[in-house]
């Protein structure tokens, strides 16, 4: 059975940072692409950020970039994502998610999804 795990988040003044980690088992963790998305209230869910197997390759969604880094420790089966420079729209749900593809922005392309964690920025 494949769980992904979501910890880190938290209520978190704006400017703040964060360090959400989502930890997998039950699947050949170095063999899949892992990625971050988010939702607020109201609104659609988001993609955010992309990891390649090796973690040599990443993708980011232009609101986050150079604010977000994602990083996977696949001795772990692990996925990071380091979030500074908090503003109050990055308030979602965020969760990890798992596919066998390419880094995909699409989350319907990926098939593990973690339970989500909340992330709260205040102004």
């Amino acid at each position: 059975q494949v769980q992904l795990v979501e910890s880190g988040g938290g209520l978190v003044q704006a400017g703040g940072s964060l360090r959400l980690s989502c930890a997998a088992s039950g699947l050949t963790f170095s063999s899949y692409v892992l990625g971050w998305f988010r939702q607020a209230p109201g609104k659609e869910r988001e993609f955010v950020a992309a990891i390649s197997l090796s973690g040599n390759n990443a993708r980011y969604a232009d609101s986050v970039k150079g604010r977000f880094t994602i990083s996977r420790d696949n001795a772990k089966s692990t996925v990071y994502l380091q979030i500074d420079s908090l503003k109050p729209e990055d308030t979602a749900v965020y969760y990890c998610a798992a596919n066998r593809g390419a880094m995909q922005t699409n989350p319907q392309f990926y098939d593990y999804w973690g339970q989500g964690t909340q992330v709260t920025v205040s102004s």
